[in-house]
């Protein structure tokens, strides 16, 4: 991670950093200790504007069907990296766990995936190796694009009221309860790969409130002008 520049790391639910783990961070421990420790990955998600999720995990036919959409569309590290050059924000890289990575409710926090592209033979990555891939090529954002012109992306606050006002109108509108949670993923992933400005976010925003009050409105207009009783 420092050797990329990188120094913000976030640890979550971790074990207790002894000696031999500085000594295997080497000329790195000063990261590992400043290193923020937070209980739950809601609370280390916050102030993120964007999340973006690592999976190396290739489900087979009998997944298919029932989560490939927690894992598909990826990127990939080179990918990525260009979707983020001219952006200014607070992007958090989430890491899952060396032996399984991250599971079904951690992919469904994340705006946009990235995985590497490996071998079919032996498609998963030591997690070392995979963060050094990753910061490696999100390192030369800064190298190549250190003098140009920043554009602010949409902040971690706009996002999570265009999703709550989401939810607002897809009840409004009937829509049917159990695929609420699936339809709010791939709003949220869409609107990751958008590569929303604040300024877009917030006109977006802004629709769908007025959506919601002309059918609050003549909704409650429809209700004002019933048949009155004798």
């Amino acid at each position: 991670m420092k050797n990329f520049g990188f120094s913000e790391m976030v640890l979550v639910n971790a074990c207790k950093i002894e000696d031999f783990g500085l000594a295997m961070a080497s000329h790195a421990g000063d990261v590992l200790m400043m290193a923020r420790r937070c209980a739950g990955l809601d609370e280390a998600l916050d102030g993120a504007d964007l999340v973006v999720g690592t999976t190396g995990k290739r489900l087979d036919l009998a997944q298919h069907h029932l989560r490939l959409h927690l894992r598909v569309p990826c990127l990939t590290p080179k990918q990525l990296a260009k979707k983020l050059a001219g952006k200014e924000g607070t992007v958090a890289l989430l890491l899952g766990r060396e032996d399984c990575g991250l599971n079904s409710e951690e992919l469904a926090l994340c705006d946009m995936l990235v995985s590497i592209p490996t071998s079919s033979d032996y498609p998963v990555m030591n997690l070392s190796h995979s963060a050094a891939v990753l910061f490696y090529e999100l390192a030369q954002i800064e190298s190549e694009h250190a003098d140009g012109c920043k554009v602010e992306m949409a902040s971690g606050e706009t996002q999570a009221l265009l999703r709550e006002k989401s939810v607002q109108l897809l009840r409004e509108t009937d829509y049917p309860p159990h695929k609420v949670d699936f339809t709010l993923i791939m709003l949220r992933r869409i609107l990751g790969r958008a590569e929303l400005t604040q300024r877009e976010a917030r006109t977006l925003l802004g629709l769908i409130k007025r959506i919601l009050w002309k059918i609050v409105s003549e909704r409650e207009k429809n209700e004002g002008s019933g048949p009155e009783c004798d």
